[in-house]
């Protein structure tokens, strides 16, 4: 009689590896990318005016926020693989209400895929600290920017210019990616994170943990970045292609110099390579100083469409250069003991940046034309350039070399 025996791979999980998280970034980044400059011509087509569509975000922002600290509570009554999983069909959902409903879906879409991504985003940081060295946590970024390079560069542009022959398209293509990122996660059998029995003490509520958050400067210090940096970027992403259109050009524009930009994330790896050379501060003071001293200009050049979108243009590589760099000070100020819930307030700085950037852009919008919405971005980011004087000469520099070796 012959022995029947179980394949290796189902007896054994796979080793989690900084490849394998940087696959999972990289199809989020692909369902994420093809929607990206299509929300917000969507949305605009839809309302009719920037200040409807920053209304619309303003109010998702609260909620997204909200799920996201609730995460780690509700941690304690649904394990973290499913928690994941959850994220991910609410992506693929999203994506089903708006090919459904059509216009009238688009909201509902929006909603989903925010919560969708702040969920995800929790787990995802909660995985990567426990299986990824920290050591390694320099290479794990840059490698996650990389992989993650391909769905941003081409999804805006090809999500946009599908919408514009069948709108259901880019929606149905990220719903596609979203279902392939469950199963690949599913295949990476990483089940409720590296300590996977009971926990001796329950998860503390989120307003415990954010006392103990608050406490700590260094952690403030890296969630302000996190917060104004994700506000350049609102800016740029949502309102750019919003003033395009007002300044009479064509609406595929914001989704093309989007996925220019995002091309950038391809020279990650030397971004780092230079940070090496010099410190983690001279990397996020001069990305934070440039890209405010762009911002400013772009709204500064407001009748001078094609010098504007020049100016930010540029103001979002320095973006990129904050993306590879600016989420370090934070993720090594972590505590071990602190991961799942540190991770849930690093992930509301979208939120919270999805809140501030349309609630004062709404506010902006009703005296002045989007071009004040640039300002206003300059002028946080002139304030995140100050806040960078705090942070020590040498951060980070023996642990990225170490990751680079």
């Amino acid at each position: 009689m012959f022995e029947r025996r179980i394949p290796e791979w189902l007896r054994h999980a796979p080793a989690p590896s900084v490849h394998g998280f940087a696959l999972l970034a990289g199809l989020e980044g692909v369902t994420r990318g093809m929607l990206i400059s299509v929300f917000p011509i969507a949305l605009y087509e839809a309302l009719g005016s920037a200040s409807a569509v920053s209304e619309v975000y303003f109010y998702i922002g609260i909620a997204s926020l909200v799920v996201g600290l609730l995460v780690p509570f509700l941690n304690r009554f649904i394990p973290r693989r499913w928690l994941y999983a959850l994220g991910a069909s609410l992506f693929a959902l999203g994506c089903a209400f708006a090919v459904g409903l059509g216009p009238r879906g688009i909201v509902p879409a929006l909603t989903l895929n925010a919560m969708a991504t702040v969920v995800t985003f929790v787990c995802f940081n909660a995985y990567v600290l426990d299986y990824i060295k920290r050591i390694e946590l320099g290479r794990s970024e840059t490698l996650r920017m990389v992989y993650s390079a391909l769905g941003w560069t081409g999804g805006p542009l090809i999500g946009i210019t599908l919408y514009g022959w069948w709108q259901p398209a880019p929606f149905l293509l990220s719903g596609a990616s979203a279902l392939t990122m469950l199963a690949i996660f599913f295949y990476m059998r990483l089940g409720n994170g590296k300590l996977i029995t009971r926990a001796r003490r329950a998860s503390p509520n989120p307003l415990a943990f954010l006392g103990r958050f608050v406490q700590q400067p260094r952690l403030v210090a890296g969630f302000t970045f996190a917060v104004i940096r994700s506000c350049g970027w609102w800016a740029y992403v949502v309102y750019l292609p919003i003033y395009a259109v007002q300044s009479g050009l064509s609406d595929q524009l914001g989704g093309l110099l989007l996925s220019v930009t995002n091309a950038a994330l391809f020279a990650s790896p030397v971004i780092l390579k230079l940070m090496q050379l010099s410190s983690v501060r001279i990397a996020v003071r001069t990305g934070f100083f440039a890209a405010a001293t762009l911002f400013g200009l772009g709204g500064a050049l407001e009748a001078l469409p094609f010098a504007a979108l020049a100016a930010l243009f540029l103001a979002s590589l320095c973006l990129i250069t904050l993306d590879v760099c600016a989420g370090l000070p934070f993720l090594m100020a972590v505590k071990p003991s602190e991961r799942t819930e540190m991770s849930a307030v690093y992930s509301s700085y979208r939120d919270v940046s999805g809140i501030l950037t349309p609630g004062l852009a709404w506010a902006v919008l009703l005296v002045a034309p989007v071009s004040g919405v640039f300002l206003l971005t300059s002028g946080a980011l002139f304030c995140a350039w100050l806040v960078t004087s705090t942070l020590h000469p040498r951060l980070g520099a023996r642990r990225m070399m170490l990751a680079a070796e």
